[in-house]
């Protein structure tokens, strides 16, 4: 299969590219700045792009299978995911590639009602980026000729071991016997990569939690 990481210099987006890669695939890493590109895995092409230009995100969708869109803005710019989401989703429709797109807990539904960003306690400084996300994903269900998939994280996300186990959802956030909502990036990665070779979820969100 032809894979094309968006923001595969990240956190999330460089675990993508090795589960890929290790799975055998032909992986693209694309990122804004080529000094970062030289610690993708020998096996992957690296390719300097930007999602948000629309020639760029042709030219790197054109000829892949799936399309994977990790990229994390800085502080202040959280509104370019709507940005990269809208671009990814024009050209796929173009190129006929698949898109993933990884986005934010915030909006999943919490046990009670409401959702997670809008509950007691929530963080504010993660506001603006949970806020970007809603439109990001928001971007996407308005999308009706892309095959689009959007994976909501777990609530706590952080670097660990990749087990391979994992919990599907939907829209509701989902938790463990404690109550407590979390997930590997390394899980993360193969929540994806299963979901790129076995299709589940077509233009509609899931969500993946231990």
């Amino acid at each position: 299969m032809r894979i094309t990481v968006f923001g595969a210099t990240g956190n999330v987006g460089r675990r993508v590219v090795a589960e890929a890669v290790s799975r055998g695939h032909e992986v693209t890493g694309v990122a804004r700045n080529p000094v970062r590109l030289a610690g993708l895995p020998g096996e992957a092409r690296a390719r300097v792009g930007d999602a948000t230009d629309v020639d760029d995100a042709v030219a790197l969708t054109t000829g892949q299978d799936v399309v994977i869109t990790a990229t994390c803005p800085a502080p202040g710019d959280e509104r370019q995911l709507v940005t990269v989401a809208a671009t990814l989703l024009s050209a796929c429709a173009k190129t006929g590639a698949r898109l993933l797109l990884v986005g934010g807990a915030g909006s999943l539904t919490v046990e009670g009602g409401g959702r997670l960003m809008d509950r007691e306690g929530y963080p504010s400084f993660l506001l603006p980026i949970a806020s970007a996300c809603v439109e990001q994903l928001a971007a996407c269900r308005a999308d009706t000729i892309a095959d689009w998939a959007y994976l909501s994280p777990a609530d706590l996300l952080v670097p660990g071991e990749r087990t391979g186990l994992y919990r599907l959802g939907a829209d509701e956030l989902v938790v463990d016997a404690d109550g407590e909502s979390r997930i590997s990036m390394e899980d993360l990665a193969v929540a994806l990569l299963d979901e790129a070779e076995r299709p589940r979820h077509h233009r509609t969100r899931f969500t993946v939690a231990y």
